[in-house]
């Protein structure tokens, strides 16, 4: 399993935070509707129960507000993933349809609110390090181009920055010729959910991506 750390500057800002990592031999497909099926209903309820000034009241989506925060960066210029599907999907708008690892991926996040990473973990060089960025740091979000990074909380590698909780990097995207994939749901001080947003995950890997020889460890402060 690809060695994760948590750097001593973020660890000092935000003394709470948990990593919970999942890695596994997965199967990428374009689409499963067995999937979307699960996903449309799950888009049903939150549209239903929440509305948008809610969403940052979620006890997942506060706390990671918090750490963003905590790091210099504004949460609501740069928006944690989580937030922003749960936005979407109060607003109408819909989730996009990537392939069936990062389609799932996004149906934990949106069920627990957790920000989450997924990366081809053949692409990843060395440890990934979770720290605070850089300004002017390099970094290609997908659908984003080139990102400010600087005071947000980042994973990277022996090549660079490659992830954020606002928005996973092009160097490591999930692809068709993924083999290896790596998981990495943020946890920044709501330590209850994250066990069952782990068994989520690795649940629904198993059952739409034919996920096989799955690691699982948390990477903690302390």
């Amino acid at each position: 399993m690809i060695p994760v750390f948590i750097s001593e500057e973020l660890k000092t800002c935000v003394p709470e935070l948990t990593l919970s990592c999942i890695e596994c031999d997965v199967q990428v497909m374009e689409e499963n509707e067995l999937l979307w099926a699960e996903i449309d209903e799950r888009v049903g309820k939150v549209a239903a129960s929440l509305k948008v000034e809610q969403i940052s009241e979620l006890p997942a989506i506060a706390a990671s507000r918090r750490g963003y925060k905590a790091c210099g960066k504004d949460p609501a210029r740069y928006r944690l993933s989580a937030e922003a599907l749960l936005r979407r999907t109060v607003q109408g708008k819909g989730l996009y349809r990537v392939n069936n690892v990062v389609d799932l991926l996004n149906l934990v996040s949106l069920s627990t609110g957790f920000s989450i990473g997924g990366y081809d973990a053949e692409k990843i060089e060395g440890d990934a390090v979770f720290g605070i960025g850089r300004e002017n740091e390099p970094y290609q979000g997908i659908g984003r181009g080139e990102l400010n990074i600087g005071s947000l909380p980042v994973f990277r590698d022996s090549k660079g920055a490659f992830g954020t909780p606002t928005s996973d990097s092009v160097r490591t995207c999930v692809t068709p010729d993924t083999r290896r994939f790596l998981m990495i749901i943020i946890g920044f001080g709501v330590m209850e959910e994250l066990e069952n947003a782990t068994d989520m995950a690795v649940s629904l890997l198993k059952k739409y991506a034919g996920a096989e020889n799955v690691e699982t460890k948390n990477v903690t402060i302390g």
